[in-house]
């Protein structure tokens, strides 16, 4: 990193030059400040105008109502001593309000049991009164018959989210309660194949042949979703909430914990509201909410403290993000506290299909377990345009690597499949203030494919202890920013 200072050397070589070499060197100066106010002017118009369609793009993101009827778990025979089987009941209640016309399901105050899946249907709000916890079975045969889901980023049939909706309208999971999904390194976490999470020698895991690496291979070969049939026998380990297909979705104020997977996971589903959500759960790829080929999102009043993401956007996963082309676009995340995590708002990795359009601001990030504030992945095997990312006002306590890390080398994925270079361009950062840091900003581009039009604008990184990366960038514009209080210049 360079840093404006004064050099004798220098000024006296400058007195010394001739008229016409001094009178073209002032020419050359002018015409190199011109460039790069140019350059400012231009990045600022791009970041304002950004930030004006962000009241457009929030009018479009409407909560779903619903009608006053209310349908108590406990009249279809539910019983919250934390043994019964209260699934029939439940389903029950959806069923029932569902063709009524809608309303909210109530599971009141109580520990309530449920050996399976909750299958929402339109219109009906599941509601968790205070102080009441569903704890979900960690018997996976319980989440059979399988479903169409997505495993990082890939279409196939497989276990059931512990909370699923397929091809619903208008639909809620809200209250101040709590889902327990009750996993551990004796349920569901092992099945990474990672000893720290109880996965010991001889034991299956998801990365065994036959499981992941044979769904690639199929999303590869374009055999249809329906025909990947994995779920028993195959360690793909299920999310926790997952609406497909969904339209018009509120998941507001409860608390979910200990999940087997990713935690919240929208999934082409358009016009969501994520509020006041609480994610607690330090499994292995416990990503809070990522929201997957998306469009009109918003996630606010959060708080986050998790195994991995906090929030991670995406769109499909190489092959098969590309066959379904559907983008994550108009996210806004805003008011949240991220905690633990690998990352505070993260796009990728999986973003074959495009993401674009996102927001973050007015978040504060902080923890010794927290990774990184910003962070945008990717590599030659996903591919996708990645365009117009806008994030300011972010109070960034302490990081463990870098407050912004942009890297298009994500795992050093390499393979015939991947000549898919992702395009990333227009980054607008504004207004973040951290504390301690190993990097304030780490960019790595592609030597092909360099990330363009990089901005940071009203920055301050304090007790970094490493100079900037920045490795196949272009068009990167710092301005009145400070790194360990000195003026970063940047520019390339």
């Amino acid at each position: 990193m360079k840093i404006f200072s004064f050099n004798p050397k220098r000024y006296k070589l400058i007195l010394t030059m001739k008229p016409q070499t001094l009178f073209r060197l002032k020419f050359c100066c002018i015409i190199l400040s011109f460039i790069t106010v140019n350059f400012a002017c231009s990045a600022q118009q791009g970041e304002q105008e950004g930030w004006n369609n962000l009241s457009a793009i929030m009018k479009k993101i409407v909560p779903p109502t619903f009608a006053s009827h209310d349908y108590s778990i406990v009249n279809y025979g539910a019983k919250a001593d934390g043994t019964t089987d209260c699934l029939p009941a439940i389903k029950n209640a959806i069923a029932e309000c569902n063709k009524a016309g809608g309303g909210r399901v109530l599971v009141p105050a109580g520990t309530w049991f449920v050996k399976g899946p909750i299958h929402l249907l339109s219109n009906v709000d599941l509601h968790l009164e205070a102080n009441a916890v569903v704890k979900f079975s960690t018997d996976a045969d319980d989440y059979l018959p399988a479903v169409l889901t997505r495993f990082e980023g890939v279409e196939l049939m497989n276990y059931s989210p512990l909370i699923y909706a397929y091809n619903q309208k208008n639909i809620a999971v809200t209250g101040k309660g709590t889902f327990d999904g009750q996993a551990d390194n004796d349920h569901w976490w092992n099945w990474t194949g990672s000893k720290r999470f109880g996965w010991r020698e001889g034991m299956p895991s998801q990365h065994d042949k036959e499981n992941e690496p044979a769904m690639m291979q199929m999303a590869a070969k374009g055999i249809p979703a329906k025909d990947r049939l994995f779920g028993k026998g195959h360690y793909m380990r299920p999310t926790f909430v997952e609406f497909y297909s969904c339209k018009n979705i509120l998941i507001q104020g409860v608390t979910i914990i200990n999940s087997p997977f990713w935690l919240l996971h929208p999934t082409l589903s358009k016009n969501i509201t994520v509020d006041g959500v609480t994610t607690n759960s330090l499994g292995p790829n416990n990503d809070g909410c990522d929201p997957e080929s998306c469009t009109d999102v918003v996630i606010k009043n959060c708080s986050f403290t998790d195994g991995d993401d906090c929030i991670a956007i995406k769109s499909g996963r190489d092959a098969d993000g590309r066959r379904i082309n559907v983008p994550s676009k108009n996210i806004i995340v805003q008011d949240c506290q991220m905690k633990d995590g690998h990352g505070g708002i993260v796009i990728g990795s999986e973003t074959s299909g495009g993401v674009e359009n996102i927001y973050g601001q007015n978040c504060v990030m902080s923890s010794k377990n927290l990774e990184r504030a910003i962070r945008i992945k990717s590599n030659a095997c996903r591919g996708g345009v990645l365009k117009n990312f806008y994030f300011r006002n972010l109070k960034v306590g302490q990081v463990h690597e870098a407050v912004v890390k942009i890297n298009m080398h994500y795992a050093n994925e390499k393979g015939a499949d991947c000549n898919y270079p992702p395009t990333l361009s227009g980054v607008y950062v504004n207004n973040i203030v951290s504390q301690e840091s190993e990097y304030a900003i780490y960019i790595e581009g592609l030597d092909d494919k360099p990330v363009t039009n990089i901005n940071f604008s009203n920055c301050n990184f304090n007790n970094v202890e490493k100079e900037n990366f920045i490795k196949d960038a272009k068009d990167l514009h710092v301005t009145k920013t400070t790194v360990n209080g000195k003026v970063a210049n940047i520019n390339k």
